[in-house]
C-alpha cells in the first residue's frame, strides 16, 4: 500500500515540460486526485464534440464543495485549440500548488482561503488536431465543429445569434453552478493582458475607442497584477514593432472588437471579474521553450489568485437568520447592467480597490439598507473585508429574478439615443428597468 502511495507521489511530482495530449493529461490529473485526496477534486463538467472530458481540477481545503466566506477563482486554458502555452502553464501551477501546500506558507494560506479550480483545456478536440505546431493561426484554433468558442458566448451589446457549442455550453453552466469572483482565460499569440469590455456601445464609450465597465478601476489593477508579475509582460514591447501595450495591459475593445466573448460574458451574468492573458507571441512553441515560459508566469499566476480577496463579502440573512439568496447588493456608483445577487447561501463578493464605499443591499419589496465600508488591501491576509447585512423584517426568501441572455447593453444604447442623460443615470435606469422586468 505505502509503495503504490509513493509512486502516485512520484507520478504527481514528475511533471516533465513537454506537451501533454489528452491520454497524458487526465493521467496527470488523475495521479495528482489520488496523491492528494484532500486537498484536490477532479471532475468534468462536460463533453468535447468528439466526447472528450473537460476536466477541472479543483484544489483547496474544501475542494469538493464551495464553504461559506470562501471566495470561488478558476483559471481556464486552452480555448483556442493551437494556443497550447497556457494549458501547460495550469499543468504546472497544479504541480506547484499541490508540491508547495505544507511547507509555503503562502501557498498553504491561499489553499486554505481559496478554492481554485483549473481547467487545462477547454477546447482538447482543437488541441488534438493541431498536426504541425506552429507560432501561427491554425485550423485546430476551432473546436471540431470549426467554431470560435472566444465568439460563441452570449453578448451584451448585439445579438451574435451563436449556435452554442457543448464546450461553451459545459463553462455557461460551471458558471452558473459556483459562485466564482476571479478568473483569467490564458491565450496565445500575443503578450499582453487584455481586460473587459471587449465589445461595446455608445453607453460604455467605444465611440472614443475604450468601452469602459462600471469596475474599469479594478479590472486596470487586475491586468496591471499580472503583467507586473511577470518577466517581461509589464514592459510592454508586444511581439512586433507595430504593436506595443503601455505596461503590458489593454482595454479589450481598443486592441480589437469581438463578440461573443467569454471574458465579458463572465463579468455580465457570471458575476465574476475575468480578464484574458495573452502568454505568448507564438501560438504552439517549441516545447524545450516551455521551462522558460514556466519561469516567466509562475509569480504572475499566484498573485493574480490573490486578488480574489481584494473587496468585501458577506451575507444577507432574514430576521431569523436564514440567508436571502438573490438579494441585489453592489456598490453604489457602480451599478453592473445585470445586477450582482447574493448566491443561495446569501452571500455575495465584490471586487473593490482600497478605499471608501456605500454598499447597497436590496431585497425587493424592501426598503434597500446601505453601509459605508472602509476597504484596505487585504489579499495579503486572504481575506477580503466582512460586511454582513440583516433585514429583520424579512423572513421570506426572495424571488429568483434571472437576468435574460439578450443584449441588456442594446437596451440602453436605444434608452440614450432617445434621452441623452448621463452614464451615471442610464446604467441606474438599466438597472431598474432589469429589476422590473
Amino acid at each position: 500500500e505505502v509503495v503504490g502511495i509513493l509512486c502516485l507521489i512520484s507520478v504527481a511530482a514528475s511533471l516533465d515540460f513537454k506537451y501533454h495530449h489528452a491520454k497524458e493529461l487526465e493521467a496527470y490529473l488523475k495521479g495528482v486526485r489520488a496523491a492528494y485526496p484532500s486537498l484536490t477534486y477532479l471532475h468534468s463538467i462536460g463533453r468535447s464534440v468528439e466526447g472528450r472530458n473537460l476536466w477541472v481540477l479543483v484544489l483547496g481545503r474544501f475542494p469538493t464543495h464551495h464553504k461559506i466566506g470562501i471566495p470561488e477563482f478558476k483559471y481556464v486554458a486552452n480555448m483556442h485549440g493551437d494556443e497550447t502555452v497556457g494549458r501547460e502553464m495550469l499543468l504546472h501551477l497544479i504541480d506547484f500548488l499541490v508540491t508547495s501546500y505544507g511547507r509555503d506558507p503562502v501557498i498553504t494560506r491561499l489553499l486554505n482561503n481559496t478554492r481554485i479550480h483549473i481547467m487545462p483545456t477547454m477546447n482538447p478536440d482543437g488541441f488534438e488536431a493541431t498536426k504541425v505546431p506552429d507560432c501561427y493561426y491554425s485550423r485546430g484554433r476551432y473546436n471540431k465543429n470549426g467554431e470560435d468558442l472566444n465568439r460563441n458566448f452570449p453578448d451584451a451589446f448585439e445579438n451574435n445569434n451563436a449556435n452554442i457549442q457543448p464546450e461553451t455550453e459545459a463553462v455557461m453552466n460551471w458558471i452558473k453552478n459556483e459562485t466564482f469572483v476571479l478568473s483569467a482565460n490564458l491565450h496565445g499569440g500575443a503578450l499582453v493582458a487584455s481586460y473587459t469590455f471587449d465589445n461595446g456601445n455608445s453607453v460604455t464609450g467605444s465611440l472614443n475607442g475604450y468601452s469602459r465597465s462600471p469596475d474599469d478601476d479594478v479590472f486596470i489593477h487586475l491586468a496591471k497584477t499580472y503583467s507586473f508579475n511577470h518577466a517581461s509582460m509589464y514592459k510592454g514591447t508586444g511581439c512586433d514593432n507595430r504593436q506595443t501595450f503601455p505596461e503590458g495591459i489593454t482595454n479589450g475593445y481598443s486592441w480589437y472588437q469581438l463578440e461573443g466573448g467569454m471574458q465579458d460574458y463572465n463579468y455580465v451574468w457570471g458575476q465574476c471579474f475575468e480578464i484574458t492573458l495573452e502568454l505568448s507571441c507564438c501560438k504552439y512553441p517549441p516545447a524545450d521553450q516551455l521551462e522558460e515560459f514556466w519561469n516567466e508566469n509562475k509569480v504572475a499566476l499566484v498573485e493574480y489568485i490573490k486578488q480574489v480577496h481584494l473587496g468585501v463579502k458577506g451575507q444577507v440573512t432574514d430576521k431569523n437568520g436564514n440567508p436571502i439568496p438573490d438579494a441585489i447588493v453592489e456598490a453604489e456608483g457602480r451599478p453592473h447592467v445585470c445586477p450582482y445577487r447574493t448566491n443561495e447561501h446569501g452571500e455575495y463578493f465584490l471586487l473593490l480597490l482600497p478605499g471608501t464605499y456605500v454598499i447597497n443591499a436590496t431585497v425587493p419589496g424592501f426598503q434597500s439598507m446601505l453601509k459605508t465600508v472602509e476597504i484596505t488591501n487585504n489579499t495579503g491576509n486572504f481575506s477580503a473585508l466582512k460586511q454582513d447585512f440583516s433585514f429583520s423584517e424579512v423572513s421570506i426568501r426572495s424571488r429568483a429574478a434571472s437576468c435574460p441572455k439578450t443584449p441588456l447593453y442594446q437596451e440602453l444604447e436605444r434608452a440614450s439615443a432617445a434621452v441623452k442623460p448621463t452614464l451615471h443615470l442610464l446604467v441606474l435606469m438599466t438597472v431598474v428597468l432589469v429589476i422590473f422586468k
